[in-house]
C-alpha cells in the first residue's frame, strides 16, 4: 500500500509540474528572459513547452509502457541538464530544484507498478 502511495504522490507532483511547462508556450517575459539567462535558444522553449507536458500525460496515463520509459528517461535527462544550466548561469541553491523534482521522478519510476512498466520480450530457446 505504501509502494502505491508513493507512486501516485511522485508521479502526480511530477506531472503537474511537467504540465507547467505549458507556460513556455506562451512566451511571457520572465520566461523568454529566464531562457536567455541561461543561454538557451527560444526555440527550445517552444520544443520544451510541448515535450514536457506530453511527457507529464503519458506517466499519468495507464498503459502506454514504451512510451513512459522515453518519458522518464527525457524527463531525467531534461532536469539534469536544467539543474546544470541553472548553476552554471550563477543561481546558486536555486539550481536544486530541478533535482528535487528528479527524486520525485526516480521515486515514480523505482514506486511503478508493474502494469505500467516495459516487459522484456522473452527470447525463445
Amino acid at each position: 500500500m505504501a509502494r502505491k502511495v508513493a507512486y501516485w504522490i511522485s508521479t502526480v507532483i511530477v506531472g503537474v509540474m511537467l504540465g507547467f511547462a505549458l507556460t513556455y508556450l506562451m512566451g511571457g517575459a520572465e520566461i523568454v528572459e529566464g531562457f536567455k539567462h541561461l543561454g538557451y535558444p527560444q526555440y527550445l522553449r517552444l520544443i520544451l513547452g510541448v515535450a514536457k507536458p506530453a511527457a507529464g500525460l503519458v506517466l499519468l496515463l495507464p498503459g502506454l509502457a514504451l512510451l513512459k520509459e522515453w518519458a522518464y528517461a527525457g524527463v531525467a535527462f531534461a532536469w539534469s541538464m536544467a539543474a546544470v544550466a541553472h548553476w552554471q548561469a550563477g543561481d546558486g541553491m536555486a539550481s536544486l530544484f530541478p533535482l528535487v523534482l528528479l527524486v520525485f521522478l526516480v521515486v515514480s519510476y523505482l514506486t511503478r507498478p508493474p502494469s505500467r512498466r516495459l516487459v522484456p520480450a522473452t527470447v525463445p530457446a
